[in-house]
């Protein structure tokens, strides 16, 4: 201090002031700060698998099983058809996403509030945080990539030009955890009961997704409404860029997307809205 005022310059100072208006996002300081995203996924996986008692296993063993049961319930007691394919590798095309987007929700959900102590300390992008909980689970969908592989061997099915898609599937299944995760993360900060709803609410969105059934078990009339479900494009894509069976409903595919489009962008902005009093409310 007495140095500056002999010399007459000045500390720098930076002030860090909320952004005015509803549609102000900043989303370059979250580029700013790409590194702090980078090391925050890393945290999420080593805190997953540290510790661990059979590690990676784990994120292949619960996939599976559930393969297992959905094909001794509704593959062989139902008998809810597969569109042609054998219904292990049916299930378990439509299971890799959808475990994804659970475990990219449920994490993304709770992430500000076990974030508290990084939230009350230092300033950084908080949007950082639900994007990081739901990148951080695609480690685990690479391992259950290798049974899925193994499953298509197994039933002789080989794989076609699809996968050169299947970047733009992930890519959409990002998208659409972290469009839950925004809205659900900002919402558990203020009230804590949001994270006592979004197991309930993963379980009952999985039966209204079609995992365990096709899209064509769906009546006509009521497949508009159907593809409002976000998760309709992103298992539809996966199926297809995996078996190659068959073309997805076009029209189903871009209602959905545009869905995740616009729950991606209402997330966006009602988190940044709601973020200026994360400190005071955590």
């Amino acid at each position: 201090m007495e140095l500056a005022a002999e010399t007459g310059f000045k500390k720098p100072c930076t002030v860090i002031q909320p952004r005015k208006g509803m549609f102000q996002l900043d989303l370059i300081s979250v580029w700013r700060h790409r590194e702090m995203l980078y090391f925050l996924v890393w945290r999420d996986v080593i805190v997953r698998y540290k510790q661990t008692v059979i590690g990676a296993a784990w994120v292949i063993v619960q996939p599976t099983i559930t393969m297992i049961i959905f094909t001794l319930i509704f593959g062989k007691m139902a008998r809810i058809p597969s569109d042609g394919i054998p219904y292990p590798v049916f299930a378990f095309s439509a299971l890799l996403p959808w475990s994804y987007f659970s475990q990219a929700l449920t994490r993304s959900s709770s992430s500000v509030v076990n974030s508290s102590n990084l939230v009350t300390k230092i300033y950084f992008p908080r949007l950082l945080i639900p994007l990081a909980a739901s990148i951080a689970p695609v480690v685990d969908l690479f391992f259950s990539f290798i049974v899925l592989l193994a499953l298509m061997a197994w039933f002789k099915i080989a794989p076609t030009w699809g996968l050169l898609a299947l970047p733009l599937f992930l890519g959409l299944a990002i998208m659409t955890a972290l469009s839950v995760g925004l809205w659900a993360s900002a919402l558990n900060v203020k009230y804590r009961d949001v994270g006592s709803i979004i197991p309930f609410l993963i379980q009952v969105w999985m039966y209204a997704s079609p995992v365990a059934y096709p899209v064509s078990m769906v009546p006509e009339k009521w497949k508009l409404l159907y593809s409002l479900n976000p998760m309709v494009a992103v298992i539809e894509g996966f199926r297809w860029a995996f078996l190659g069976k068959g073309s997805p409903d076009l029209t189903m595919m871009a209602v959905s997307t545009a869905v995740v489009m616009l729950l991606l962008f209402g997330g966006i902005v009602y988190f940044k809205r709601m973020e200026q009093t994360f400190a005071d409310d955590i």
